[in-house]
């Protein structure tokens, strides 16, 4: 079977993203195309406003597809420095994405969930950091950014694998579900994002990232005069992105 991204809207303003390449979703050229081909649709519908990004096959990403890039000769430099350019396509996308993962999330894979805004996993989940493992570097950005340098060196300097509880304790992960509940929990969460001001929920992501955010139009958008009216008057406030 070919490498698919199975890409539902399984909840108004919610888009999910599944990876499905067997036997663990390794991410070869074919499925990164459809990875950015999927958030540069997302960044030009509106009417979304999260989405969760997870794995098919018992596994969330091993990393790159290993026997493809076996093949790959002197084109294998250009697939590292594209596979990096894509995890800033993933952590620039314009709404936030939740990652839900369950088995393996290793090296590249595990990249990939640090690109993501939310890291939920399974209780099941497996990851490394390892880059080492196979002569590359992996994470080395954003993990010491999520968990602090001295947490962040443990994993990327010896590559071994860690559990749910390890990535719970040490922050890259916010929360641990049994597998059979875990896509409910992070379609759960991406609802309640959705449910909030979009401009605003935008304005925090770029804010976040470091980006300069325009304080003024926040204060004179429609969804906030929405907000104080709703509280005002005792009931939710219904949000437009405007």
């Amino acid at each position: 079977m070919a490498p698919t991204l199975h890409i539902s809207s399984p909840a108004p303003a919610i888009r999910l993203l599944a990876l499905d390449a067997p036997p663990a979703n390794g991410l070869g050229m074919a499925l990164r195309r459809q990875l950015s081909e999927a958030v540069e649709a997302i960044n030009a519908d509106q009417t979304v406003r999260a989405a969760v990004l997870t794995g098919r096959n018992g596994a969330f990403c091993a990393g790159d597809d290993l026997r493809e890039a076996a093949g790959r000769g002197d084109g294998q430099l250009a697939a590292v420095l594209g596979f990096n350019l894509l995890m800033d396509e993933i952590a620039a996308c314009r709404v936030p994405i939740i990652a839900a993962i369950d088995g393996w999330c290793l090296g590249g894979g595990l990249e990939l969930a640090l690109a993501c805004d939310v890291r939920l996993c399974s209780d099941r989940t497996s990851f490394a950091a390892s880059g080492v493992n196979i002569g590359l570097m992996a994470s080395v950005a954003r993990l010491p950014r999520l968990i602090g340098e001295g947490r962040a060196k443990a994993h990327l300097l010896t590559g071994a694998n860690f559990d749910a509880a390890r990535a719970l304790a040490d922050g890259v992960v916010t929360g641990v579900h049994a597998a059979d509940a875990l896509l409910a929990e992070a379609l759960g969460l991406a609802e309640r994002i959705a449910s909030r001001a979009p401009l605003s929920v935008e304005a925090v992501k770029r804010a976040v990232a470091g980006e300069a955010v325009d304080v003024a139009a926040l204060v004179a958008s429609a969804d906030h005069a929405e907000a104080v009216a709703a509280f005002m008057a005792k009931r939710p406030a219904v949000f437009g992105r405007r």
